[in-house]
């Protein structure tokens, strides 16, 4: 006999399957996971700003005032000409201004300088320095900023969300790339009233961030405040983490605590489905007690095939037939009344068997 503790384990693998089944479908589609639709405009979102967009020129003109900045003694007339060109396109809308703001940080601290080459070659940077205390606070917040964009491009939000947390968004060369990343590690870890706080920020500005942001951050929001705890949504989005966890390389304890977690959600999952079985079974069998059900009492079928207890003596009563009179024949009006009944209920074939069973029964076919 199959031990409760078998059951659960291959109820548990079949869950699995199925929330597998059903995220690869919908990735191999190029779909996302069922969502809410975006939001409409909400009084929580209508706050009083809490942060301000800086204008490029003031963000230039803070680099500029930086101790090493680019206007101080022994800048390159070429490099001058090239930083003035990137700043240009910057308020023109068609360089990044993060990635200036960085560059322009690294022709003066070559640390800065080797962390974007490096990690433009995809690989692993040293990234010790920003934590130093003697590090100036400006180049530090600028290049984590920099440095936490791109983890979160490379889906390593574990570690993109501590740099991005601890920014002060108000003094920040681009609070709002600062604000929309963040979001985007928060809700991807499940972090919902973070994810919330972060991305009702980011909206306070809606119509002055970028478009993309904003259209991003307004389905985020619609998408993390409908999550339910332990639900067979809650479950795949854990699953999918730690499959991208993996995929890092990354199988240490946080990763082996997620995991544990998922197993815990489905034990209670599975466990919440047998309980509202078992009582819809109790429901059933209450709802068919003094029926008589299966014993002869006329009731509905039996549930489970088993040896009925029937009262009946199992004997057939024999009929005498006239003669002349053959068994299965019926008066003409019968018999076209349940042709009828026939074409109208069943395919047209049916009909036309029956009619030929009919003719065998009066050529005395049948009884050969």
């Amino acid at each position: 006999m199959t031990s409760p503790s078998i059951c659960r384990t291959l109820a548990r693998g079949l869950l699995v399957a199925a929330v597998w089944a059903a995220d690869w479908a919908a990735d191999w589609a190029g779909i996302a996971p069922p969502r809410c639709a975006a939001a409409a405009s909400e009084p929580a979102l209508a706050r009083e700003p809490t942060w301000s967009i800086p204008t490029a020129t003031a963000v230039r003109s803070k680099v500029e005032q930086w101790p090493a900045g680019s206007a101080s003694p022994g800048v390159d007339p070429v490099r001058a000409v090239a930083l003035q060109a990137a700043w240009d396109d910057v308020a023109a809308g068609r360089r990044d201004l993060l990635d200036t703001v960085v560059e322009a940080i690294g022709d003066h601290e070559p640390r800065a300088a080797e962390l974007v080459a490096t990690a433009a070659r995809r690989q692993e940077p040293a990234v010790a320095w920003l934590d130093d205390p003697a590090t100036d606070a400006f180049v530090r917040d600028a290049v984590s900023l920099w440095w936490g964009r791109e983890l979160v491009r490379r889906d390593r939000f574990d570690e993109a969300l501590p740099l991005l947390a601890r920014l002060d968004v108000g003094a920040s060369v681009d609070p709002a790339t600062a604000l929309f990343h963040r979001a985007a590690c928060e809700h991807w870890l499940l972090r919902v009233d973070e994810a919330i706080e972060s991305l009702d920020r980011l909206l306070e500005r809606e119509s002055e961030i970028p478009v993309r942001y904003a259209r991003v951050a307004r389905l985020l929001r619609a998408d993390i405040t409908a999550v339910e705890k332990d639900s067979l949504d809650h479950i795949a989005r854990r699953m999918r983490d730690v499959t991208r966890r993996l995929d890092l390389g990354s199988a240490g304890p946080t990763t082996r605590e997620v995991q544990d977690g998922v197993i815990a959600s489905l034990d209670k999952l599975i466990e919440r489905l047998e309980n509202q079985q078992r009582q819809e079974q109790q429901g059933e069998s209450s709802s068919g007690a003094g029926s008589d059900s299966g014993q002869g009492g006329g009731g509905r079928p039996m549930d489970d095939s088993r040896i009925a207890r029937g009262r009946g003596t199992g004997e057939v009563r024999k009929r005498d037939l006239a003669p002349g009179e053959s068994w299965g024949n019926l008066p003409p009006h019968d018999r076209e009344r349940a042709l009828q009944q026939i074409g109208r209920e069943f395919p047209p074939h049916y009909r036309e068997a029956i009619e030929q069973y009919f003719k065998r029964l009066a050529t005395g076919a049948e009884d050969r």
